[in-house]
């Protein structure tokens, strides 16, 4: 099987540590080892919004289009909103003891779940609070990856 590529963005970057596409804007999400988060403009190729977040990696991060926000996941435990059109920040706070891998955002429902070096999946909900709604445990090893279930989207899956 052979794809045909219609186009391709070629930048020189940081390390590269997560990837987002908006779901109605030519833009890719990019967060990076360095701690930055860029908002690319594939049409473009150029970066359209630059965010510096922290001085440790950025591992993961998600657009939240019904919002105008990311979320973002770092390795100093924190999960930082901001909002992309304004540059804004929404809230930032400590979302897991240890680096936060993998950010999985509800498609319609306004919950956010993250996974984390700590074992364990935590369920957010969105809004003023950001309070944990409910934390899944019994990973033994660092929970690295999430994915939702498009038929059904209050299935999700995280590897063992």
């Amino acid at each position: 099987m052979r794809l045909d590529v219609k186009r391709q963005l070629f930048a020189r970057s940081e390390r590269v540590k997560g990837i987002d596409f908006h779901p109605t804007e030519p833009w890719i999400l990019t967060t990076l080892y360095s701690g930055h988060v860029y908002i690319w403009s594939y049409e473009t190729q150029s970066i359209i919004k630059t965010f510096e977040l922290t001085d440790v990696p950025v591992r993961a991060g998600r657009f939240i289009a019904r919002k105008n926000w990311i979320v973002c996941g770092s390795d100093d435990f924190q999960l930082r909103v901001y909002n992309y059109n304004t540059s804004e920040k929404i809230t930032s706070f400590e979302a897991h003891p240890d680096y936060i891998r993998s950010i999985v955002v509800h498609p319609s429902q306004p919950f956010v779940l993250t996974a984390s070096d700590d074992m364990t999946i935590k369920l957010w909900g969105l809004g003023q609070a950001w309070k944990c709604v409910q934390i899944f445990e019994g990973h033994n090893h660092y929970v690295m990856g999430l994915g939702h279930q498009p038929q059904d989207t209050n299935t999700f899956a995280s590897p063992v």
